[in-house]
C-alpha cells in the first residue's frame, strides 16, 4: 500500500509540472511562433541563396512521353526535411499497343482508322511515395538532382473503339464497334474510316490494378519558387486481367512496363 501511495504521489507532482509547462508554453506561445518564424524565413532566405532547394510545398504539372503512348500527371509535394518530400501523384495516359498501324478507309471523305483495334485503353494511377534529394543546385544557375519513387492503385479504362462502315446488306452508311454480330464488318473491306473521338465514352469498362513508378528529375529552374525541368523515368503496372486493345494480335496482357521522358513546370511555396 505504502508503494502504491509513493507511486500516485510522484505521479500527481508530474501532471502537475506538466501542467505547469503547458501554461507557460501557453503564454509564450504567440512570441515564440514568431521568433520561430522569422528564424525559419532568414533560414530559408539563407539556403536559397546558397542554392538549396527550400520550400514547405510544392505543386507539380508534367506532360510525358512514354513508349507505349502519352500522358499527364499531378504531383502535390509536402517537404519532411531538406532531402525528403512526400508527393501524391496521380497520371491519366493512353497506352498504345506496338501493332497499332493507321490506315486509310475505303471513301474519299473518310478518315483514318486503325485496323483491328478494339479499344482505347486510359491508365489512371493514384499513388504516393517520395522524392529524395541527390544534389542541389549549388547556385542560382545549377541544376538540382532528385530521385523520385511511388506506387499505388491503378484503375483501367478501357473504351471502345469504333469505326465507320458501308453495309453491303442494306447499303447504309454505320458506325459500329466490334461484337460478334458486326465482326465480319467491323474487319471487313467496307471500312470507311474511323468513328470519330466522341463515340464510346458512356461505354467505358474499368478493370483495376496496381503500379510502381521510379524516376529521376532535373530541375534547372532559377528560382526557387518555381519548378521547371525534365524528369526521365520507368513505371510497371499489372492488372486484374489481361487489357484487350488489338484483335488478331496476341498482344492482351496484364503486366506493362515502359519508359517515359516528361517536361515538368509548377511552383513551390
Amino acid at each position: 500500500m505504502k508503494k502504491l501511495n509513493f507511486i500516485a504521489i510522484v505521479l500527481l507532482l508530474v501532471i502537475g509540472a506538466a501542467a505547469q509547462d503547458s501554461t507557460a508554453g501557453k503564454n509564450l506561445s504567440k512570441e515564440e511562433k514568431k521568433e520561430a518564424k522569422r528564424r525559419k524565413v532568414a533560414d530559408m532566405m539563407r539556403q536559397a541563396e546558397e542554392g538549396v532547394l527550400v520550400y514547405s510545398k510544392q505543386s507539380v504539372l508534367g506532360i510525358q512521353l512514354r513508349t507505349t503512348g502519352y500522358g499527364i500527371f499531378y504531383e502535390l509535394g509536402k517537404m519532411k526535411t531538406n532531402k525528403k518530400t512526400n508527393i501524391f501523384r496521380i497520371d491519366i495516359a493512353e497506352t498504345k499497343s506496338h501493332k497499332e498501324e493507321k490506315l486509310l478507309g475505303n471513301n474519299f471523305f473518310g478518315n483514318s482508322f486503325i485496323y483491328g483495334k478494339k479499344n482505347y485503353f486510359y491508365p489512371v494511377t493514384l499513388g504516393f511515395g517520395q522524392q529524395v534529394m541527390l544534389g542541389q543546385k549549388g547556385n542560382k544557375n545549377g541544376v538540382a538532382v532528385s530521385m523520385l519513387y511511388n506506387g499505388g492503385i491503378s484503375i483501367g479504362l478501357l473504351r471502345p473503339y469504333y469505326v465507320a462502315v458501308n453495309d453491303p446488306a442494306t447499303g447504309e452508311n454505320r458506325t459500329i464497334k466490334y461484337t460478334d454480330q458486326d465482326s465480319a464488318l467491323f474487319l471487313g473491306p467496307t471500312i470507311t474510316g474511323g468513328g470519330g473521338l466522341g463515340k464510346g465514352w458512356s461505354e467505358m469498362k474499368v478493370t483495376p490494378g496496381v503500379f510502381a513508378k521510379y524516376a529521376l528529375r532535373f530541375d534547372y529552374g532559377r528560382f526557387n519558387e518555381s519548378v521547371n525541368g525534365l524528369e526521365i523515368g520507368a513505371s510497371v503496372e499489372f492488372y486484374a486481367k489481361k487489357i484487350p486493345i488489338m484483335l488478331l494480335q496476341k498482344t492482351d496482357k496484364q503486366f506493362f512496363l515502359q519508359c517515359y521522358l516528361a517536361v515538368i513546370f509548377g511552383k513551390r511555396k
